[in-house]
């Protein structure tokens, strides 16, 4: 019985610290345009990401990014959009910046939890 009650807050222990445990925030792309497209994602501080050649009508797997405020912006055939959109990146969130398939095409940034 002393065994099986070692097991049982040991396994409880795991659990607890499994729920408890913060996940990188992460990014994908989803390109609703009709040609490739080139993302590129700046952190109000550090390193710029680059995702490059997007095929139209697929989207990216995710990647892990710092918590923070980003910058969203995008190309079309080397031509940049005039549309760039900013939001703040948090713990267990994956964000997905979708290029819409608009006469001026737009970014926007969609957030669920993972």
């Amino acid at each position: 019985m002393k065994t099986f009650t070692t097991i049982l807050i040991t396994v409880a222990m795991f659990v607890f610290l499994g729920a408890c445990t913060e996940e990188a925030p992460s990014v994908r792309v989803r390109n609703d345009l009709d040609s490739k497209i080139n993302v590129q994602l700046k952190p109000a501080t550090g390193n710029t990401v680059n995702i490059n050649d997007v095929e139209a009508g697929s989207t990216t797997a995710p990647m892990n990014v710092e918590e923070g405020v980003w910058t969203a912006s995008a190309s079309v055939q080397s031509q940049p959009l005039k549309s760039t959109q900013t939001f703040k990146t948090d713990n267990d969130i994956l964000y997905t910046i979708v290029l819409v398939n608009v006469e001026s095409p737009v970014i926007q940034v969609l957030a669920e939890e993972k």
